[in-house]
């Protein structure tokens, strides 16, 4: 599948396994899982025919791992990012000390006076380094990176999980467990 293929391809994932099942049909069970059969015939009948070996190279090329099947490869889902109401099941972790968030400018002033909000997601995500925190703040302009001293939050009380792709996610972030990096 070409690189423009499989971003397209990815992205239309993303919209129906996070944000719009209903859109092509297919509703997400317990975890967020589908059936990767009834993903595929719900795709085709909605103008995109996408062999099972795409699928799987879709799962294996995204840059950020955005999806994943279960152990028996019947099932698919998103690893996180989700819109619509889906319990991940994912088991609380103790978070390295620090974390990183990635915005832009614009949204600074905001989120120092106010936190991180998960916004129209279930949680805020957070990366485990700053060189994605700094990918992840590019896609909306010029990347800010803030600095989320996990290992305080943990100690006052917050919870964390981790995801499959390695996104850390969190209820919120308190300001004053942020700091600008640069």
């Amino acid at each position: 599948m070409n690189k423009g293929k499989l971003v397209r391809t990815s992205k239309r994932l993303s919209l129906h396994l996070r944000h719009a099942p209903e859109r092509i049909g297919i509703e997400l069970g317990p975890g967020g899982w589908v059936r990767v059969e009834e993903l595929l015939t719900a795709l085709s009948s909605h103008g995109l025919s996408l062999t099972r070996a795409e699928l799987a190279e879709v799962v294996a090329e995204n840059d950020k791992r955005r999806f994943a099947f279960d152990e028996t490869g019947e099932l698919i889902r998103a690893n996180q990012g989700h819109s619509v109401a889906v319990d991940l099941d994912l088991p609380p972790a103790d978070p390295p000390a620090l974390l990183y968030h990635g915005t832009v400018e614009r949204f600074l002033e905001a989120i120092l006076r106010e936190g991180l909000r998960p916004m129209n997601r279930h949680d805020v995500h957070l990366s485990p380094s700053v060189e994605t925190a700094t990918r992840v703040g590019a896609r909306r302009g010029r990347p800010v990176v803030l600095e989320v001293d996990a290992r305080a939050m943990a100690a006052a009380g917050h919870e964390f999980r981790v995801s499959a792709n390695g996104v850390w996610l969190t209820a919120r972030v308190p300001p004053e467990f942020l700091r600008r990096t640069q």
